[in-house]
């Protein structure tokens, strides 16, 4: 940086240390300050970062160009607080949304809200399937786009119908159903089939498992009262039903997103612990870094060799 006698090296220390270890600037200069009596400011380091994220704001659009060209992306969002000038005293409550493919590219994009118009900017030109839960911003995003459910969404809501009401027999037979379908794609994986045998599998055990599972929820679903727990997870079944159908008939769709679900758990772990972004600008940043960082986890690369490799140049 100019003017700077910080090293490459240290600032992506402090960068590693942020967003893989979840460790806060400020808990970091503390610890400068007391085991190795170097006095840096938080703005000096906050101002580092913000460097690095810029100069790492191009490949993380190389990595989006990548990312729309396999023709499958999984979502998800997540809410992230954010000082903001208009408020003061509070947070703003922001979200930093998802973008990612199994064993692909994990990109983050923060915008100011959680409305349609966040995964309507980023999937502009977009042409393929997009899998998600049945949130409605997702929906009606361009016509090249086809929509594939998660069945860990439909599953969960009888989850937690099994714990509103443990003796009720119901909720743990649709689990037990999605248990087969799960334990289909468990000998896929240990298998280690291709993508025409992992259809096939899918297409001979798994069609008709969801073909019974539906007529047994419709079944359930007449049988019982509207408005409680059960009743809820039925009607988000059979409401998202054709989306969740897709990956019987295409081998690259996964049968639920904890892919993806599970790229933006660490920053949810690191928002627990450096709790908010500072600005909008730091935010944007954020959302850099941590693509960068996460796709490094992704592909199983060495997030601190990668970045000392690429800032360096």
């Amino acid at each position: 940086m100019p003017k700077s006698k910080l090293s490459n090296e240290f600032i992506i220390e402090v960068l590693a240390q942020k967003y893989q270890q979840h460790t806060p600037v400020y808990r970091q200069q503390a610890v400068l300050a007391e085991e190795q009596g170097i006095e840096l400011s938080r703005k000096t380091l906050k101002d580092a970062l913000l460097a690095a994220g810029s100069l790492l704001r191009p490949l993380v659009q190389a990595q989006k160009a990548e990312l729309f060209a396999g023709g499958y992306i999984q979502a998800d969002e997540m809410a992230m607080p954010c000082q903001t000038p208009e408020k003061t005293g509070r947070n703003h409550k922001t979200y930093m949304w998802e973008y990612s493919a199994p064993a692909a590219a994990v990109i983050f994009a923060f915008r100011m809200g959680r409305g349609r118009d966040g995964p309507a900017a980023f999937l502009k030109g977009f042409v393929g399937t997009l899998q998600c839960d049945g949130y409605g911003a997702y929906d009606d995003l361009g016509e090249g786009i086809v929509y594939a459910g998660c069945l860990a969404h439909a599953r969960r809501g009888f989850v937690d119908a099994a714990k509103v009401a443990p003796l009720d027999l119901l909720p743990g037979e649709v689990i037990a159903r999605f248990g087969e379908l799960y334990a289909v794609e468990k000998e896929a994986r240990q298998t280690r089939l291709g993508a025409a045998e992992r259809k096939a599998l899918r297409q001979k055990k798994s069609t008709p498992v969801m073909a019974a599972l539906k007529e047994r929820l419709v079944a359930i679903r007449l049988q019982i009262a509207p408005g409680g727990a059960l009743a809820k997870a039925c009607d988000y079944a059979l409401g998202q039903w054709s989306r969740q159908e897709e990956f019987l008939n295409d081998s690259r769709i996964e049968i639920d997103n904890n892919w993806c679900e599970g790229a933006i758990r660490p920053l949810a772990l690191g928002r627990k612990n450096w709790l908010f972004a500072g600005s909008e600008a730091a935010a944007h940043r954020t959302a850099i870094l941590c693509s960068l960082v996460q796709t490094c986890k992704h592909l199983q690369v060495n997030p601190f060799v990668y970045l000392r490799d690429v800032i360096d140049r």
